[in-house]
């Protein structure tokens, strides 16, 4: 009986020709990754378990991203603690408030390859699948002992084979595949499983539309999202890594828990409605929703290419007067793209708001809250109460193109019907 790709890295990280789903494996880590938010939890519980130094300071990674920079004095003290711990335990990879945000980060500076297996101190970690990866959040208390020992127990999880074949229509993007997925699966109908994701249409897509794929598998309740790598991945890593991969492939019999098979042909726009990630629904039943605010950035949907597609809506149009739009780069990295490129003052000429590459717009942090009342429309991963502002707020979930469109018309509009 042959293995997934989640099977076939757990064994190699666990010592093992073959693994199971169910059994439960001491695995060697990677990478460990934590941003701001978490680090200093996770410092303090590793040294309550009696560990003063870092497993290997070369396989730390810590981002200072959720809020920055710092908004407040806590916020200030913390990345001073963080940048005190970084310097005392000689780690090579802290990366401060101009970096960006840490799941988009990991792989632009190269501490992800095919096969790896990533833990990081924040759910979307999954994001990494996309390289070939097993990629998955653990909480603090987990995160200080696997700093201290390089080690971590897992359940080998049960895989959920997601097949997506066919063409995507105009200005139907990866983000609407995932949220078509997220209303078919539901919101834990993934509980502790990875989602594999395949397929001619996910083999068309660039990285960063695997990595929105892979970035919501958590929003199922998904253990990990995984795409196998292929010569895109190895394109992208190309001069970030020593250019030394082992990739993982799935073998022919392996056993899924459930097959899922989509038909991009048939997609259109999809948004999801307050305020859960499975209340999805195609634009038509949603569109001309007025909306005060529209979002487009984050680990989900902050790349190249996501402000490229809302550039191209924005050319010769304005948001709208009653309505704002605030556009977040993803990393510096993406950032400079940006501006090499003219995005960036085509987005500003359009009347956008563009921040420094951040979490803090994502998780309603310090950057663009919505007051009570208010409707926002955002590229980001979740919209539950308060996730970006007041509980008494609404937060509906699209595609970049989607929410650059909505901005311009002041309500939530499919963008083929731009005038």
């Amino acid at each position: 009986m042959g293995m997934t790709v989640s099977e076939k890295i757990l064994a190699r990280a666990s010592g093992q020709e073959k693994t199971r789903a169910g059994e439960i494996v001491k695995a060697e880590v990677d990478v460990a990754m934590m941003p701001d938010l978490t680090t200093i939890l996770s410092i303090n519980a590793m040294r309550e378990m009696g560990f003063r130094r870092v497993w290997d300071r070369d396989k730390v990674v810590i981002v200072l991203d959720h809020v920055a920079p710092a908004s407040t004095l806590l916020a200030a003290t913390v990345h001073r603690d963080i940048r005190e711990f970084a310097r005392d335990q000689s780690l090579k990879h802290l990366y401060d408030v101009d970096s960006g945000v840490c799941h988009q980060v990991l792989p632009e500076r190269g501490h992800i390859k095919p096969g790896y297996l990533v833990v990081g101190a924040d759910s979307h970690t999954c994001t990494h699948g996309a390289f070939g990866a097993f990629a998955t959040g653990v909480g603090s208390t987990d995160m200080g002992a696997i700093i201290g020992t390089g080690k971590t127990w897992l359940r080998v999880p049960e895989t959920i084979r997601v097949d997506v074949d066919g063409k995507l229509p105009e200005y139907v993007a990866p983000k609407d595949v995932i949220l078509y997925i997220a209303g078919q699966i539901g919101a834990d109908g993934a509980t502790y499983k990875a989602l594999e994701f395949g397929g001619g249409t996910v083999s068309g897509m660039s990285v960063s539309g695997r990595m929105t794929l892979c970035n919501m598998a958590i929003e199922m309740g998904g253990k990990a999202g995984i795409v196998e790598p292929d010569e895109k991945t190895f394109k992208f890593l190309e001069g970030r890594t020593d250019g030394i991969f082992d990739p993982v492939y799935v073998d022919e019999d392996a056993t899924y828990k459930r097959v899922l098979r989509v038909d991009a042909d048939t997609l259109e726009p999809q948004v999801a409605c307050p305020h859960k990630v499975d209340n999805v629904k195609p634009i038509s039943e949603v569109s001309g929703t007025r909306i005060n605010q529209a979002f487009i950035g984050s680990c989900t949907n902050g790349r190249l290419e996501d402000l490229l597609v809302a550039a191209s809506i924005l050319d010769g149009r304005h948001v709208h007067r009653d309505a704002r739009l605030l556009v977040v780069p993803a990393s510096k990295e993406v950032y400079l793209q940006a501006l090499d490129r003219g995005i960036i003052r085509s987005l500003l000429e359009a009347g956008a708001v563009v921040s420094n590459p951040s979490c803090g717009a994502c998780f309603g942090g310090h950057i663009g809250l919505l007051a009570p009342g208010e409707v926002g429309i955002t590229t980001s991963n979740r919209n539950f109460k308060g996730r970006q502002g007041s509980p008494e707020a609404l937060v509906y979930l699209a595609s970049p193109a989607v929410a650059a469109a909505s901005a311009v018309m002041g309500v939530i509009t499919d963008p083929r019907d731009l005038p």
